[in-house]
């Protein structure tokens, strides 16, 4: 009996120090703390909704980062994206970036007048690989045995960090299911639309002579 007592007090300490290890990154958004920005980013989210690049491109800053080579600038940017076009991929690449909270980034005088989304790019750990992890961006968010949306569910998760196994999409294309693990050990199946890097896209406002504009628009590094 106290063998038994024993192994059930060891599998519980055991389960508590797994449960320890997890992390999480919960979502964060300050975009309320400045009234002028709030109303801006209401007023860009309701013209990317719309998909009206001409007031789009109004909010983007001439000399816009779009990437990490010598395609930078405005027309650049307009070239890319091509904004007159409905089915431009700017859209819901942007729409899951403006929409998703973020923190206030600047330093000293300008701390205000700098913001950058999404949360999970804004907020990301310092001391977590931001290649090597990624982050849950829901609550109860199914875990399930098989990558398909009929297998069993073995968990939930609630924005935890997770790693990714095996192919993360490096030939182009995303897989439906990613196999995670949380740091806590828990192993499972989750849909893509729930995992995100804090490397994938993400933006940068400023406020620049009293005017809010945007500033970057990019992923990778």
């Amino acid at each position: 009996m106290k063998k038994l007592t024993l192994l059930v007090l060891c599998l519980l300490f055991l389960a508590l120090a797994a449960a320890g290890q997890e992390r999480y990154l919960r979502p964060v958004d300050d975009a309320a703390k400045d009234p002028s920005f709030l109303a801006f980013r209401t007023k860009l989210i309701a013209a990317a909704e719309r998909k009206d690049g001409r007031y789009v491109l109004s909010m983007v800053d001439p000399k816009i980062q779009n990437g990490f080579g010598d395609r930078n600038g405005i027309v650049w940017f307009r070239r890319d994206w091509k904004l007159d076009r409905p089915d431009s991929e700017f859209w819901p690449k942007f729409l899951a970036v403006i929409k998703n909270g973020g923190n206030f980034t600047g330093e000293g005088a300008k701390k205000m007048s700098i913001f950058a989304a999404p949360y999970i790019y804004s907020s990301w750990p310092e001391d977590l690989d931001a290649f090597e992890y990624f982050a849950i961006t829901g609550t109860d968010v199914n875990l399930r045995k098989e990558g398909r949306a009929d297998a069993e569910v073995v968990g939930k998760l609630s924005h935890n960090v997770v790693k990714i196994e095996g192919d993360i999409g490096n030939d182009g294309k995303t897989p439906e299911w990613h196999r995670v693990t949380t740091l806590g050990g828990l192993t499972g199946y989750v849909h893509r639309d729930f995992v995100r890097s804090s490397v994938d896209y993400r933006a940068g406002f400023e406020k620049k002579r009293g005017r809010w504009v945007m500033t970057f628009f990019l992923a990778g590094d």
